[in-house]
C-alpha cells in the first residue's frame, strides 16, 4: 500500500500530527504546552537533527527540527531521512498531519522520506493486523498542489520499481517481466511492441541470443513509447534497463553467497519501465522511449561458453572471456538498435559490475558517458535533487585496450583493474548518438536498510529519470 499526500488549507491540531521547523526555539508558542515548552527548551541544538514525541494517548505529536544546510539539496535529504526516522507504525496511526513552520518548505520532502522508508515488500508473508499508514495531509502555504501531485506518482513509481525488482525469479522471468510492462503501458497510454524469440532472432540480436541460450525461457525484448502531441522534442530520448531476470553466472558460475540477489539483476529494467510509467502518468510532454533486453543467465548443456565468438545486432563480434559478463551483451544489442530512432540522448542503466560496487559502494551509481552528451550536467543535478549520486568515471581511450582481442573484435571481459570503465568501453563499441551509461551495481541492491531505502531493492534510477525528464521539459518550456 502506498501512502498519498495531500495538502490542506486549515488547521486542526487536535489530530494526529507533526510539527516541522528548523529549530525548536521556533515553534510557534501556541501550539505548545507550558511542560511542552520547558521540555523542548532543553533539548535545542542548532545544528542537529531533533525529534519529540508528546503520546496524549488519543492524539500523538511528534516535534522535529531539521536545521538548514549550505545546499538545498542537502536540506531536502536532510528532510527525508528525517521522515524516514520518525517511528510511528506501533502506534497504529492511519492519517497524520504535517504543520510545516520551516523557512525551506520541507515537509514536502519529509513526507516523502516517511513513504520511502515504509516500504514492504510482505506479499508472501501472513498478514499482520497492524494499520498502515494511508494518508499524509501537509499544512504549507508555499506548497504547489502539483507538486504534491508530482511527488505521490514519484512514490508510487519507485515503490512498482521495488515490487517489480524484489520478485522472485520464479514469478519474473523474461516472459512474464514483458507482461508486467505491458499491463503499466495500458494504463497511462504508452505504447509497447514486445518481441518474442523469433523476431529477436531476426534482428540478429547476437548478444540477447548467446546469453539466453542456457535457459529454458524465450527471451523478450520490450519497446516503450510514449510520444504525446505536445511533446517539445522530435528525437526521443531513449532509456535502456538491463533485463537479466536472474544471474547464475551462467558456465562461470557465481559461487558463495553472490547469487543470492541475483533476481534484482533487472533493476536497471525495473528503473527504466516505472520511470516512463512516471513521465506518461504525468503526462510530461516529452518523446521517450525505453528499450529493456530480457533474459535468464543459466547454465545447461547449449549455454554459451568462454571462447565463443558472437557476431552482434551492429555486425561486430565478440570474444567471450567470461559468461558471467553477460549484462553487456545484451544491453549492446539494445544500445545498436537504438540507433534506428536517431535518439537526442541514450540513457542506459544496468547492475553490470562488481568494480562498481567497490569503487563507490551503495551511496552512488557510477557514471560514464562519450564525448557528444551535452545532458551529463542536468542529468548530475537531478541526482542531487532526488539524492541519488552520480560520480562521473573517465573514458580515456587507453581503458578500452583490455578488452582488444586476438580472435573477435572486442572481448566482453578486460582486465580486473578499472572493470566499470572497461565494461563502459566495451558498450561504446554499440553506441552512435549522445550517450550516458550508469552502473546501478552498488546503488540499487543493498543488504540493509539505509536510510528511506529498504533492504532489496532500492528502486533507484526511477526517481532519478524521473527529475531528469521533468527538468528537461521546465527548461525547454521556460
Amino acid at each position: 500500500m502506498i501512502t498519498e499526500i495531500k495538502k490542506i488549507y486549515s488547521t486542526d491540531f487536535s489530530v494526529h500530527h507533526i510539527i516541522l521547523t528548523d529549530s525548536f526555539s521556533n515553534i510557534p508558542k501556541s501550539q505548545l504546552s507550558e511542560k511542552e515548552s520547558v521540555y523542548i527548551n532543553k533539548l535545542d541544538v542548532e545544528d542537529e537533527v531533533k525529534s519529540v514525541h508528546f503520546n496524549n494517548f488519543e492524539q500523538q505529536k511528534f516535534i522535529i527540527s531539521v536545521p538548514k544546510k549550505d545546499k538545498d539539496f542537502l536540506t531536502d535529504e536532510a528532510f527525508r531521512k528525517a521522515g524516514s526516522s520518525l517511528k510511528f507504525q506501533s502506534l497504529s496511526i492511519e492519517e497524520i498531519t504535517i504543520y510545516d513552520f520551516t523557512s525551506s518548505n520541507g515537509s514536502l520532502f519529509f513526507a516523502e522520506g516517511m513513504i520511502l522508508g515504509n516500504y514492504k515488500f510482505d506479499k508472501y508473508k501472513g498478514k499482520d493486523k497492524e494499520k498502515q499508514l494511508t494518508h499524509i495531509f501537509i499544512y504549507c502555504d508555499n506548497l504547489r498542489e502539483k507538486d504534491v501531485e508530482l511527488m505521490n506518482i514519484s512514490n508510487q513509481a519507485t515503490f512498482k520499481c521495488r515490487d517489480l525488482s524484489n520478485e522472485p525469479q520464479s514469478v519474473i522471468d523474461s516472459v512474464s517481466i514483458a507482461k508486467v510492462f505491458k499491463e503499466m503501458c495500458d494504463e497511462t497510454g504508452i505504447t509497447i511492441e514486445i518481441f518474442n524469440k523469433k523476431k529477436i532472432e531476426s534482428l540478429k540480436f547476437g548478444g540477447i541470443l548467446a546469453v539466453n541460450k542456457g535457459s529454458i525461457n524465450e527471451p523478450t525484448f520490450s519497446v516503450m513509447k510514449w510520444k504525446p502531441e505536445n511533446a517539445i522534442n522530435k528525437k526521443p530520448y531513449i532509456f535502456v534497463g538491463k533485463g537479466v531476470v536472474f544471474d547464475t553466472g551462467g558456465l562461470n558460475v557465481k559461487t558463495g553467497n553472490s547469487m543470492l540477489d541475483m533476481k534484482i539483476d533487472m533493476a536497471g529494467a525495473a528503473a527504466v519501465a516505472t520511470a516512463m510509467w512516471a513521465i506518461s502518468k504525468a503526462k510530461l510532454p516529452v518523446y521517450a522511449i525505453a528499450l529493456v533486453p530480457a533474459t535468464d543467465n543459466r547454465s545447461n548443456g547449449n549455454a554459451y561458453a568462454p571462447g565463443d565468438i558472437i557476431k552482434m545486432h551492429n555486425g561486430k563480434t565478440v570474444e567471450i572471456i567470461n559468461t558471467d559478463a553477460e549484462g553487456r551483451m545484451i544491453l549492446a544489442d539494445a544500445l545498436s538498435y537504438a540507433s534506428k530512432f536517431e535518439p537526442e540522448l541514450v540513457i542506459d542503466l544496468a547492475t553490470l559490475t562488481g568494480s562498481a560496487v567497490r569503487a563507490i559502494g551503495k551511496y552512488a551509481s557510477a557514471a560514464m558517458k562519450n564525448e557528444s552528451c551535452q545532458h551529463y550536467d542536468l542529468l548530475s543535478k537531478s541526482g542531487e535533487n532526488v539524492y541519488e549520486r552520480l560520480v562521473e568515471f573517465p573514458m580515456w581511450d587507453e581503458y578500452g585496450d583490455s578488452i582488444k582481442s586476438d580472435f573477435a573484435d572486442i572481448k566482453n571481459l578486460g582486465d580486473s583493474d578499472a572493470g566499470l570503465i572497461s565494461a563502459a568501453k566495451f558498450l561504446e563499441h554499440f553506441v552512435s548518438f549522445p550517450w550516458i551509461h550508469l552502473d546501478i551495481a552498488g546503488s540499487s541492491i543493498l543488504s540493509s536498510k539505509y536510510d528511506y531505502s529498504t533492504k532489496g531493492a532500492s528502486g533507484v534510477g526511477t526517481r532519478l529519470l524521473f527529475d531528469f525528464v521533468k527538468k528537461l521539459t521546465e527548461n525547454k518550456l521556460d
